[in-house]
């Protein structure tokens, strides 16, 4: 059920995305990985548009569908860029090739990565190909926006680890130089922008930003202790990311949306047990110990400092402190401001189970974080 809307093509449509994504991440071959894409990609633009009668709905779709295409325009060019190269699309006999060849710095090569990067780039909605990202989330239906803000990127991180780090392996040095501004410009897009937010689903828009650039270090890492950090840290963004819209569906009622900064105001007063959990996600989000977010960080900056690109570290941790700014404030509002009025909240049992899993796996993943991280590594063997 979304805003009152029960259709069961919204059902199937997720599915569908889901099922892209799957086929993407497990794709040995560049065709068969640009078919799980648009599989995905197709779902979600239909997704984000829902809500027919939406006006907001309908230009999230349509700013969604044409920036995707465009984007998948890119991924096609540097596809046909690497099999006139190559003279093949598979993944590891376009490794063998560009490292018998020593095609390591070719301009063809080059510009083929520059080409997946900004195909990439658009999918886990890394800055300068974000530009999608706010007006989708604000737009799109608020549970939708929750699955589009988590699952897209870790699928899109999965291609970027495996296309980069398979493909091109022996091109690190290229394409690692291509990556590291883009995430220095999508940790402070993301951190510098939200700042100046106002509408909760735009800055948590910004946050998801922000966050491709702290995965991204994993990925420049370039090994498989920095796959193994990025596809840990999604995770860890999964649970605290989902839980954090799941309050805001939660208080979502009639004429009442719930998405202004200002909605919040009192709001430890009027529903405690909300602004408890709340709290705890945006603590996470933040990275504040002992919550999951913490290890997160962590663990993706320690893979970094490992790889020698401790200077990076230092930048991205400067950015995570900005990011407190606009994460506390929501705290400051639910617990320093007085409430503008009392709001009945709109809890479904999905709603209830997805804040009880998110709030026990943030909360243990943050003091016990080996599980998790142990389950990474034993991924990536099979990577």
């Amino acid at each position: 059920v979304i805003e009152k809307i029960n259709f069961g093509e919204y059902y199937a449509l997720i599915l569908f995305s889901t099922l892209g994504m799957m086929i993407m991440a497990s794709a040995g071959d560049l065709i068969v990985l640009y078919l799980g894409l648009e599989l995905m990609a197709l779902s979600t633009y239909v997704l984000a548009g829902f809500i027919r009668h939406d006006i907001k709905s309908n230009e999230a779709a349509l700013k969604y569908f044409l920036l995707g295409a465009f984007s998948s325009a890119f991924l096609l060019y540097g596809t046909s860029m690497i099999y006139g190269l190559t003279g093949t699309t598979n993944l590891n006999a376009i490794a063998l090739y560009i490292s018998e060849k020593g095609l390591t710095g070719n301009l063809s090569l080059l510009l083929s990565v520059m080409l997946f990067t900004v195909a990439f780039g658009f999918k886990i909605a890394a800055a300068p190909f974000h530009m999608w990202a706010p007006d989708v989330y604000e737009g799109a239906p608020t549970s939708i926006t929750a699955f589009m803000s988590v699952g897209p990127k870790a699928a899109g991180f999965a291609v970027l680890g495996r296309v980069f780090m398979v493909a091109f392996a022996s091109a690190k040095v290229d394409w690692a130089a291509i990556l590291i501004p883009v995430s220095i410009l999508t940790m402070g897009v993301g951190n510098i922008v939200a700042l100046s937010q106002t509408n909760i689903k735009r800055m948590l828009a910004y946050s998801s930003i922000a966050h491709a650039g702290y995965a991204l270090l994993g990925i420049i890492a370039a090994n498989n202790e920095g796959l193994a950090s990025v596809m840990n840290y999604l995770m860890i963004y999964a649970f605290m990311n989902i839980g954090a819209f799941a309050v805001i569906i939660m208080l979502r009622s009639e004429g009442f949306r719930g998405e202004d900064i200002t909605d919040y105001e009192g709001l430890a007063k009027t529903h405690p047990l909300s602004a408890a959990l709340m709290l705890i996600f945006m603590f996470s989000l933040t990275g504040i110990p002992p919550t999951a977010g913490f290890i997160g960080k962590l663990y993706i900056f320690m893979t970094a400092i490992n790889a020698g690109y401790t200077w990076l570290v230092v930048v991205a941790v400067i950015f995570s402190a900005i990011s407190a700014y606009f994460y506390l404030r929501i705290v400051m509002y639910m617990y320093m401001k007085e409430p503008k009025e009392v709001v009945s909240l709109t809890t479904s049992p999905a709603t209830g189970l997805a804040l009880i899993m998110t709030t026990i796996a943030v909360l243990v993943i943050g003091v016990f974080p080996s599980f998790l991280l142990d389950l990474a590594k034993a991924a990536i063997k099979g990577f």
